[in-house]
């Protein structure tokens, strides 16, 4: 694969993936971006394959992949290891079941200790309030 001429400053390349330059020198201290060679006198210059790998990484963050797991698909970007990608992927698909099932309680319990409070108006105590020093978080009985 030839590569691309690299032409565009930090600035312009952080503007092209909508992030900023602090994020791009983040992400190259943590190995998920390159840092180009700079000559004598001139910027560092990125070019496209360099604004193409940063918006992988920001689509990856966006579905939840934390910048470990992140730095384990870049090793795969090849595209030859599609079941190790699989077994990265199966492993945020279970941690997102697990969030969501942690948030439909979250929702149960909270939408139970609403009603709770509208019930009680004009009596003393929160049901929602009472429920935060119990241990649990539910209400005793």
């Amino acid at each position: 694969m030839k590569e691309q001429p690299r032409g565009i400053t930090v600035s312009a390349f952080g503007a092209a993936a909508g992030v900023s330059v602090e994020t791009i020198r983040f992400y190259q201290r943590k190995g998920l971006l390159p840092q180009p060679k700079r000559s004598y006198g001139t910027a560092r210059r990125y070019g496209a394959e360099d604004v193409a790998r940063l918006k992988f990484v920001k689509s990856a963050q966006a579905l939840g992949f934390t910048l470990e797991q992140v730095a384990s698909l870049l090793s795969l970007e090849d595209g030859s290891k599609c079941g190790s990608a699989r077994s990265v992927a199966e492993l945020k698909l279970d941690e997102v079941r697990t969030k969501l099932r942690d948030l439909r309680r979250m929702e149960s319990t909270l939408r139970r200790l609403v009603k709770a409070c509208s019930a009680s108006q004009g009596h003393a105590g929160c049901p929602l309030i009472t429920a935060l020093y119990e241990p649990s978080g539910q209400p005793a009985k």
